[in-house]
């Protein structure tokens, strides 16, 4: 096993797809002779020659067009969005063309959007944005949300080698704030697979992305209390797996659903309606929401800090469900 950086985890992934499978290639702003705005894509241009690491102008809605037809005619292109806030100016040819396409006409779309999102690192509202929740919500797309480098790494792989469009969601402040060990060999995570991080038989924790490591340090905050808490990391937020999520809910009769995107038709809406139809005799407390406020994204430091769901915030949340 090797321990690496969430950032060389994807880059490897990367890598490692381009090196075996010729139909994999890159397309977004300055990854190329750049290497992209957080260095993930540096060396690829000299290795894999610029008809395979194609450098694109600030158009969006152009190059996610390209990676659509280039999937429609049997390639396997991975798109960077340079922060996912920009994804935006690309979502008719995701939510119109990419994810109904298959429906439409019956064919395969199998190319992966790299979408770096998330704050923490002061970067204001419009390159902070958390934008996951508008893509689980159109059908067709798959929705990767990885929180470790070793599921980034497998994640990434499955993605690239899906066939359907799948919206591959990296948590910036991940890229070099996360370590992790990594086997060397080949190896891939399956879709629509969630993960229990943490063994607990009091409330359960749900949650995705940077905010595991912050409920992992609460969930140890509370062991010292006494309470135990499971961790379910979702690691898929489309398709969602239900079945973990249901059998922590069922064992703990105590659920914490947190997320960094803004609480209004967020991630844990949907995971609270499933566990109030599907578990809501074994529940021995309210379903109980952690998550950023209903407003844009800070730029000043003290506020985003304020605006963001922390491990004490989280532990806060813990113990009044502990106490309910």
């Amino acid at each position: 096993m090797e321990e690496i950086t969430y950032l060389e985890a994807i880059r490897q992934a990367l890598w490692e797809e381009m090196d075996q499978d010729q139909r994999v290639f890159l397309l977004g702003e300055d990854i190329g002779v750049y290497g992209g705005a957080f260095k993930i894509t540096k060396g690829f241009l000299e290795k894999f020659g610029e008809e395979r690491v194609i450098d694109t102008p600030l158009a969006e809605s152009g190059f996610v067009g390209a990676a659509i037809g280039a999937a429609l005619v049997g390639m396997r292109p991975v798109v960077e969005m340079q922060f996912a806030d920009f994804i935006s100016c690309a979502f008719d040819q995701i939510v119109n063309m990419a994810a109904k396409h298959h429906y439409r006409l019956g064919e395969p779309v199998p190319m992966v959007i790299r979408a770096p999102y998330g704050g923490r690192l002061h970067a204001g509202p419009f390159h902070s944005q958390c934008p996951e929740a508008w893509f689980v919500h159109s059908p067709g797309l798959k929705v990767v949300a990885p929180s470790t480098p070793y599921d980034a790494k497998g994640l990434l792989k499955a993605s690239i080698r899906d066939p359907n469009p799948v919206i591959y969601c990296e948590h910036k402040y991940l890229y070099r704030h996360a370590k992790g060990e990594v086997p060397p060999g080949e190896y891939v995570l399956p879709l629509g697979q969630a993960d229990v991080k943490r063994q607990g038989s009091d409330i359960t924790l749900i949650t995705y992305g940077a905010m595991v490591q912050e409920g992992l340090e609460a969930a140890d905050q509370m062991s010292e209390q006494g309470i135990e808490v499971e961790l379910v990391d979702l690691r898929t937020l489309y398709p969602l797996d239900t079945e973990t999520i249901l059998a922590s809910v069922k064992k703990t009769g105590k659920t914490l659903i947190v997320h960094e995107a803004p609480q209004v038709c967020g991630i844990g809406a949907e995971i609270a309606a499933v566990i109030a139809q599907e578990a809501f005799r074994h529940l021995d407390a309210p379903v109980m929401r952690l998550t950023a406020p209903h407003t844009p994204v800070p730029f000043s430091s003290p506020l985003e800090d304020f605006y963001l769901p922390n491990a004490a915030k989280i532990a806060s949340k813990l113990k009044d469900l502990a106490s309910y």
